[in-house]
């Protein structure tokens, strides 16, 4: 007997219900203490690429959101600035492992951001990804290099070692959405701070997205948190704010930087200006050291004299 010919065409209601599927358009939050809220205003702005056409809404943040920022940050500082270096850098490294996984969303999201090509935004987001790695490296090395002993004159030891400053705002980087961001959180992240970022206004979907991949890659609540809205309106109450330690200006212009400089004297905040910078260059440890502060301390060798005698 001969095989009847099997019947290859669709039922007709799963044409119709392929036709009238809709897709599932991404919903971006902020992320804050390892969650992630939507504004607590409720507020949203639209984010466009570089011809104007509508890509998401992301939300604007409030003051209310910053010090939500602030006290989530300050609560993980303990914890993170407690871990020792090592283990900083295998997290870190971890980030980028997670990066690479999802490379194509990231180029996707830089390309229609910032208005470039596949191929150009390939590029930047594989020099972001080594940049995570860079500075994973220097996590437990940068103790060395700028700390050790000092040569005093009495029977003592001197030794300076270098410890984190404590919650650090940085202001990414408008133009560069993704590299410059990785090039202003890690070094922070590095050396033991804890960080406020505050995502470009014009194209804070990497950044955003960016909170979703540090979520899952052990990095403890609160060591990052990313807003993004005004950039001014955001960072003038962080730039005053008295549980702030230090400002990273980067994403500011000149009259805007001038005012949260003015700010951040109120509680003399370490103040990094905004510079002209080739992400793409290879970074020297400027904004590791950036956020160090120095500590030294004294302590007797156990001599009691010239004529040699000891403990």
């Amino acid at each position: 007997m001969s095989e009847k010919p099997k019947n290859t065409e669709k039922p007709k209601n799963t044409e119709k219900a392929e036709q009238q599927r809709l897709g599932v358009f991404k919903t971006y939050k902020l992320y804050v203490g390892g969650k992630f809220p939507r504004s607590e205003s409720g507020r949203v702005y639209e984010v466009t690429d570089s011809q104007g056409e509508w890509l998401a809404n992301a939300p604007l943040s409030s003051r209310k959101d910053a010090r939500d920022a602030v006290v989530a940050a300050r609560k993980a500082f303990g914890g993170w600035s407690g871990a020792t270096a090592y283990n900083r850098g295998q997290v870190l490294y971890r980030v980028a492992e997670m990066l690479e996984g999802r490379k194509d969303q990231f180029v996707r999201e830089v390309a229609d951001s910032e208005g470039l090509s596949k191929s150009k935004a390939a590029a930047v987001v594989d020099a972001a990804i080594d940049r995570w790695v860079w500075y994973a490296g220097w996590t437990d090395k940068i103790a060395q290099v700028v700390g050790g002993g000092n040569p005093v004159a009495g029977p003592y030891f001197n030794l300076s070692t270098p410890e984190p400053t404590g919650v650090v705002t940085v202001l990414a980087p408008q133009e560069s959405s993704f590299l410059g961001l990785v090039s202003v959180i890690a070094p922070v992240i590095a050396t033991g701070n804890t960080v406020i970022v505050i995502a470009s206004e014009r194209s804070p979907l990497p950044a955003l997205s960016l909170g979703e991949v540090l979520a899952t890659s052990d990095v403890p609540g609160g060591v990052v948190n990313i807003l993004s809205g005004k950039t001014a309106e955001i960072a003038t109450p962080l730039a005053a704010h008295q549980d702030v330690n230090a400002i990273d200006l980067a994403g500011a212009d000149d009259v805007l930087a001038k005012e949260l400089e003015v700010a951040a004297a109120d509680n003399l905040k370490r103040v990094v200006r905004p510079q002209a910078v080739d992400y793409f260059a290879a970074p020297g440890i400027e904004r590791l050291t950036a956020f160090l502060e120095t500590k030294t301390v004294w302590h007797p060798t156990g001599a009691l004299g010239a004529s040699g005698s000891s403990y």
